[in-house]
Order: C-alpha cells, then structure tokens, then sequence
C-alpha cells in the first residue's frame, strides 16, 4: 500500500480538480456580484434589499447543501469502487430530496416574498424594494438545485470542465440580460431590481439545460440509467439517511444560526446592510478558491477510500489542511490591498466604505482558519463520517457566535464592527478539535465492500506509525 503522498503530486491533482471547480465558483460568485455592481447604480438601498434577498438564498443553499454534500460522498466512493447501480440509486433518492426542498422554497418566495423578508429586517423600504426580486427568483431554485446535483455527479466522476464551461455561458447570459432589464435597453421596460431577477432565473434556466445535455450525451464509464435510480431498497435508503441526515441537520442548523446571525446584521443602519452585501460577495470570490481546493480535497478521499486505499486518503487531508488556508489568506489580503478599487464598484456610501475596510481585516485571518475547518469537515464527510464535525460545528455556532454576536447587536447595541467580529468567533474552537480528530484517522468509515475489507490494515498502520 503507497503511504506517501509527495506534494508534487498532491498539487497536480489538486490544479486538475480544484481549478475548473474554483474557476465555476468563481464564476457564480461573479454573477451575484454582476447582480450586484448593477443595482449598484439604483442606489444603496436597491444593494441593501438585494443583499437580504442573498440571506435568503443562502438559507435555501443550507437547506439542500446536506443532501448535495451527502451525495458527494456516495458518488466518489462508489465511484472509486466502480459501482454504477449505486451511483444511480444515490442520484435518484437526492433528486427527491432536494427537489422538495427547491420546491418548498420556491412557493414560499412567490406566495409571501414580504412575509420571508420581514423576518431578516424590520426596514419596510427594503422589504419594499426586495419583493418583486425575491418572488421572481424564487422559481429559479428548483432549477438551481437540479444542477447542482447534476454538477456534483460530474464532479465525483472526474468530468470537471463541462460545469464550468457551463457557468460562463449561463453568466453570459445573466450579464446580457441584467444590462437589458435594469436599465431598460434595446426598447425594454426599465425594471431595476426586477430586472436582476430575471437575469438570474434565465441565467439558472440555462445552466441546467447545457447540464442536463451534456449528462447524456458525454461518454464515460458510470452512466445514469432511469430503470436503476428509483429502484433502492430499505437498506439502501437507511445506508443513505444514516450518512445524510448528520449532514442535513449539520447544513440546516448552520443555516438557521447563520440567519440569526443576518437578523442580527439586518437590523444594523442602512449603510452597514449594504456593507454587509458587499462583503458578501468579496467572501464569494474566497469561497470559490476554498470551495473548489474543497472539492477536490472530497472526491479524491472518497475515491480513494471507496477503492480502500485508506492511508493515501489520509495523507492527502492533512496535506489539503496546511495549503487550503495558506490559498485563502492569499486570495483575501489581495482584496484587503485593493479594497478601494473593489469595494467602490458597488455604489456604497462613505460609512459603507469605511465598514467594508475593516471587515475585510477582520476577515483576513478568520478566513484562513474557516478554511480549514470546512476542509476537514468536508473530508469527513466524504470519508462517510458525518457525525463529529456537525456536533463541532453547531456546538460552536449556537454556544460561541450567535449568542455573542445576538448580544452585541440586539442587545448591547455595539457599533457594527465590533458586532461583526463576533460572527467568526466559533472558529477557533474547532480548529483545534477537528486538527486532533483528523490525526486520529477515525473518521475514515467506507460505505463501499473493498473499502470496509481493507479498513483493519489501515488501523494497525496507523496505530504502528504513530500519527
């Protein structure tokens, strides 16, 4: 069995994998960020009410990203294992799952977009502006997680780049169609916000269509079969919700903490709404590089967990946990050298600007170490344990961030710098937890026969190494 994992080869697969995938991320990010510089130029309240609306998306992200993460970890392993009908019956009972939650989602937007909104800020002129963007881009969310499961599936399966061409001609099409409507060219109706919208659902609209047509028609050695997807039995269905429900809640629970969290920030002034917003995106940009190092941080240790090559999986965590951060700490102290360049884009205010400085500091260092905690949960999960980082992780948000963070906002009244330093403060105890569990090695658990069979050689290895 190869043990060692020189960092040569370490950094070839993680260019192969990681960089179409970040480069996607970056593009999606890029497309939010359109959305916003556009409306930019309605003012800082229209940035302001399309930053809440982004709070909302991201609660809907958290709501189906536990099926989307558990996914991942079926698809690698059986991917590595060479298991077609699993890959099939994993894509079948995860298409349900996350079309009802893209369906309950989409109805609540457009029956009650000002109900949803009134819950993150008790502003009526944003609650005002924000409902026609909200209600229109409610029906892309079923669109939305449609692709992302098909995204995923390409990704586990080594067909990286297809997404990724994908994205650029869906943000084509978001950008074409956001200069059209919210500015009312080429003898289309002015819409503004409304206009954003638009883009970003013919934008969803798109990707999934190019998604679902390259699925089928491109060649490789698992291939979806419609006879095999719905054909899982109870033991099936109990392997997967054993896997995926530690996962479901560790993403639901995050994303309840982190709307707490918004509640808090969107019932800051005017200025530091729309800071916030432009921060948003600026973390985007960060989470497109340490989503996409994640990425393939979790394909390739559930391939190679699912294949039983359990030691190889290991070393490549721990080297994914030393150079994701170094990569985020470089990505976010270039936006802190060109803050002024960057943040200027999005029509904030003086007060706004002067916010989203500091943020950007704040974040410099509590980004790096984010990094890494999301990259060993991440592995975790692919290694098929989902139980440890989402107790770590929801411990540390409901104990630690949102009752410090609720406290100096809701009830102490601090000055919103000093609120938002406390969002981040979890991080810290997790980083040491979760460095300690993964050089125990006890989270690699494999769903797949080869891998279970060669489970025992790796403890004794382990245990005789002395990791």
């Amino acid at each position: 069995m190869k043990t060692k994992l020189a960092w040569k080869d370490f950094l070839k697969i993680m260019v192969a994998i990681a960089l179409p995938v970040a480069l996607q991320n970056l593009l999606t990010t890029t497309a939010s960020m359109v959305d916003t510089i556009m409306i930019g130029s309605q003012g800082e309240l229209s940035v302001a009410a399309v930053g809440i609306c982004s709070q909302i998306s991201s609660l809907f992200f958290s709501c189906y990203w536990g099926f989307a993460s558990a996914s991942v970890l079926f698809f690698s392993q059986y991917y590595g294992a060479g298991d077609e009908k699993g890959i099939n019956k994993t894509f079948g009972i995860t298409f349900l799952c996350m079309t009802v939650v893209g369906v309950a989602f989409s109805l609540l937007c457009i029956i009650a977009p000002e109900f949803i909104l009134g819950i993150y800020t008790d502003k009526l002129s944003i609650v005002e502006v924000g409902s026609p963007y909200i209600r229109i881009v409610g029906f892309a969310y079923p669109l939305q997680v449609f692709a992302v499961l098909i995204s995923f599936l390409l990704r586990a399966t080594n067909r990286v780049k297809a997404p990724l061409i994908c994205s650029i001609v869906s943000l084509i099409v978001n950008f074409c169609l956001n200069y059209v409507l919210i500015y009312g060219r080429f003898g289309a109706p002015k819409m503004g916000v409304a206009g954003a919208a638009v883009g970003t659902f013919a934008s969803a609209l798109v990707n999934l269509v190019l998604l679902f047509i390259y699925l089928m028609k491109s060649k490789c050695s698992v291939r979806l079969h419609l006879s095999q997807m719905f054909r899982f039995k109870g033991e099936f269905i109990r392997n997967y919700l054993t896997k995926a429900f530690p996962i479901l809640c560790n993403e639901l629970m995050y994303g309840l903490g982190q709307m707490l969290i918004n509640i808090v920030i969107g019932h800051q002034d005017e200025s530091a709404i729309a800071a916030m917003a432009a921060f948003r995106v600026c973390e985007g940009f960060v989470y497109a590089f340490f989503g996409g190092l994640s990425n393939a941080t979790s394909v390739e240790v559930g391939q190679r967990v699912g294949a039983g090559q359990h030691m190889e999986a290991y070393r490549f965590v721990k080297r994914s946990a030393l150079f994701c951060p170094f990569v985020t700490f470089v990505v976010v102290l270039i936006c802190v050298l060109f803050h002024e360049p960057l943040l200027g884009l999005f029509g904030l205010g003086e007060t706004a600007l002067v916010y989203g400085k500091y943020m950007l500091w704040i974040y410099l260092f509590f980004g790096a170490v984010r990094t890494c905690n999301y990259i060993m949960n991440e592995s975790y999960r692919a290694a098929g344990e989902s139980v440890f980082g989402t107790v770590v992780e929801i411990c540390g948000l409901f104990l630690v961030s949102v009752p410090a963070t609720w406290i100096a906002g809701m009830v102490v009244h601090a000055p919103f710098l000093v609120v938002f330093s406390f969002v981040y403060t979890d991080e810290l105890i997790r980083l040491l937890l979760e460095v300690l569990y993964t050089r125990s090695g006890k989270w690699i658990k494999p769903v797949t026969k080869s891998g279970k069979e060669s489970l025992p050689a790796f403890r004794e290895m382990l245990k005789k190494s002395g990791l």
